[in-house]
Parts: structure tokens; sequence; C-alpha cells
């Protein structure tokens, strides 16, 4: 596992730069899912656009006129935090040792926050002078939906991460209470439902804003919400940060992090002893395991693996690692269930990707995408590690979302012809 981009280098390349320490290897791949996604998301806007099914919208701006105070001051006030922040790191004293501490901290540098700041004015004022006219004119630019996709992933990117916090904190309410401020600022503990709720919310308030339909806005950004989440899982799996699967009990892990086969009564000894350092292990009540041993022409991680290195650093101490805090890997692998979420989140992104041409009544795709996503989710949470809740079948809170979501889907599936008119192209004059 890769906490970070400074120890993905040193192990895959044998560099050391260490800048890449700020890097955290989850936020990389998740920055890196919603750049690609927002190229297929553009794609797709356009492909419908030139059918006709979208059309723009006119908005007049006035051009010519010089930066305003506004203006230079929000520049200057993100080239102070960037210099504040990620240019300051290179100041201060330690400040690598911990980079994700160093970032949700209070600590930085004050000067190179004001010099920075001062040059992202500058350049601000310096853009708009060279525009400036005698006389500013007013102009009418026609948008088209295409040309909100940079918008779209901004909103889905700060509302998701909202929303993802708020839910993981409600679903682990006993650990939020324990430490509300460190649980809210930290960059651990993200639920994707609550993440996927809070975007909707946030897209579907944007969209009526700007009098582009919701439901033909969801059909189209539809397959690619799949990719993304398969992208996205891409972090979880190479920073090893706790998103993981049941234990399988057929396999144990010795302190140099190779796999081996045992058998129901070493496992119990082994999970004995773990069962009694539980906190220390990171694992927290009843020990959940299943026992499923791996086919001979497949690796055994595709079963069982044990995160060395995970971010999280939950585990027991790996022999001879000289990685810093990042040291532990789980003497009782568990089930990679991110890497099967990849795997399934791209083939169903495929399928849907295909299907996308075929599929024309508004929310019938949509309604296809909740479908099996809700399934996918459901059924990795069979295998999954979550705080269950005491109702009904104890179900998690991922699972009583996925399933409302499949019947959401379902009723969408069924009786689009009856909620949404179809389709008609907008044809306008140029």
């Amino acid at each position: 596992m890769y906490p970070n981009l400074y120890y993905l280098f040193q192990d895959l390349f044998g560099v050391k730069i260490s800048f890449l320490k700020v890097v955290n290897s989850f936020g990389f791949f998740v920055a890196l899912a919603f750049l690609i996604t927002a190229w297929f998301i553009s794609r797709e806007f356009k492909r419908r656009q030139a059918l006709g099914y979208f059309t723009y919208k006119e908005k007049i701006i006035t051009v010519g006129k010089p930066a305003s105070t506004a203006e230079l001051f929000s520049n200057f006030l993100l080239g102070f935090v960037l210099g504040y922040k990620i240019l300051g790191i290179f100041f201060i004293k330690s400040a690598l040792a911990n980079p994700q501490q160093f970032i949700f901290s209070a600590s930085g540098n004050v000067p190179v926050g004001i010099l920075v700041g001062i040059i992202f004015a500058f350049l601000k004022w310096r853009e708009k002078h060279k525009l400036k006219l005698a006389t500013p004119e007013q102009r009418t630019l026609r948008i088209w939906p295409s040309d909100r996709v940079g918008d779209i992933v901004i909103i889905a990117a700060v509302a998701g991460f909202i929303g993802a916090k708020i839910f993981d904190n409600l679903e682990n309410w006993d650990r939020f209470i324990q430490d509300p401020w460190g649980n809210l600022f930290s960059a651990s503990g993200l639920t994707y439902y609550g993440g996927l709720i809070f975007a909707t919310i946030a897209l579907w308030y944007y969209f009526s804003k700007n009098k582009m339909r919701f439901i033909n806005v969801a059909d189209t950004i539809a397959p690619t919400l799949m990719l993304a989440y398969g992208l996205g899982r891409i972090g979880c799996q190479v920073a090893g940060d706790g998103d993981w699967g049941i234990i399988n009990s057929a396999y144990l892990s010795d302190s140099n992090g190779k796999l081996s086969l045992c058998t129901a009564e070493q496992f119990k000894q082994a999970a004995i002893i773990f069962k009694d350092h539980s906190e220390q292990y990171g694992i927290v009540g009843e020990i959940q395991h299943a026992a499923f041993k791996g086919v001979s022409w497949l690796p055994d991680w595709l079963f069982a693996y044990n995160y060395p290195h995970n971010v999280n650093n939950q585990g027991i101490p790996l022999a001879n690692c000289t990685w810093g805090d990042y040291c532990n890997y789980l003497p009782l692998p568990v089930f990679p269930t991110p890497l099967y979420e990849i795997i399934m989140s791209i083939l169903l992104f495929a399928i849907l990707w295909y299907f996308r041409k075929k599929i024309t009544y508004p929310g019938k795709m949509f309604g296809w995408y909740l479908i099996v996503n809700g399934a996918e989710r459901f059924l990795i949470e069979q295998i999954r590690v979550n705080t269950k809740y005491d109702i009904l079948f104890h179900p998690s809170q991922a699972e009583i979302i996925s399933l409302l979501l499949v019947v959401v889907g379902i009723l969408l599936v069924t009786m689009a012809k009856k909620f949404f008119k179809p389709l008609i192209p907008v044809i306008k004059p140029n």
C-alpha cells in the first residue's frame, strides 16, 4: 500500500521526492477520477446537444472592465492559502514528517502566503488590464450544458465531500462524539452514499437555476457516475484506508506480510489473540469472518489481503519496516472489497455506456444506473466491514440506501413513460 505518492515513487522507481508526501494517494486518485469522468460527461453532453436534446442559455456579460476589488481580493486570498500551506510546507521544520497533519492544522508560513497572494492579485489585474476597453461593452454569450461541466464537477466534489463526512459521522456516532472536531476535519472517514445524496441535492438546485431539466442531465451523466465510483475505489485500495471487507478466515499473514492457508483451529487461536487487543489492532467488537480459499491459478491476495503500510496504520508492525508511521499490516487478512468494486464498477460502466444510445426515453438510463449501483453495493456489503443497525435483518446504512436505490430505479425503468415526457429535439435558429 502507498499512503502517499512519495512511497509509491520510492517503491516503483527508487526515487525519493519529499514534496510528494503532501499528495495523499486516496486524494490523488479521487482527483484523477473527477478529471476522467469530466471528459466523459462533456463528451456525452456534446453528443446529446448535437441531437437537439439540450439547448443553450444566453447570458449577457460586460467586457472591458478593469479588475474589481472583489476579484483582486479573492485572488489574493487564493494565493495566500496556497503559499501559507502548500509552499509554506517547505519553510516549516518537520512539516514533511506528517504532511497530512500539517495541512489540517493552523500552521503555515505567513510571509510566503502574503507574497503568493500579491502575485495572484497582480496576475488577475494584468489579465483584466489587457482586455480593458475605453468604454466597457455588453455582449451575449451562449452557454451550453457542456460548458458547465467544470461547475458540475466542482459542485459535486464539494457537496459530495461534505455529505460523505456527515454520513460517515452519523454512521459512526460513538467515534464522532469522542472527538467531534478531529472527525469532522480529518482526511479519512467518508461514506459514498452520503456524498451521492448531497451532491444530487446541490446539483438539482444548480440545474433548476440554469433551466436544465434534471432527469435529462441525470440520464446523461448516469454511466459516468458508475465509472467515477470505480476509479475512486482505486484510491481506497492503493491507500488502504480501512474500507475493506471482513476477515477471510482461510488465511493468516506473517510479519513479513506473506499469506498462508490456515486451519479453522489456527484461525480460532489467532482470533482470540487479536480479540483481546481489538483497539490496538483496529478490530472493534465481534470479529466478522468467512472462510474462502482462492483457486490455485489466481494469486491469494485476490481473496485475502493484509494491506501492508495502510494509511490508517491499522494492525501490527511489519518486520524490518522503514516507512515511518506506515509500518503496520493486518495479521488476519481481509477480503479486498475495494478491488472487487473497481472491477464491477468499470464493467457496469462499460455496459451502461454501450446502451446509452439505445435507451432514449427520459429516466430509464438513470433508473438502470440506480439499479446496478444499488445491487452492486448491496452485494459487496455482505463481505464488508460496516456498522449494523439493530432493526429487521440488521442492515448497514449502505444496505438500506442501496435497497432504496434499487426500488427507485425499478420504478423509473418501468414507469418512466408515466413520469416524463419523451425527448423532443430542440431546434433554435442560429
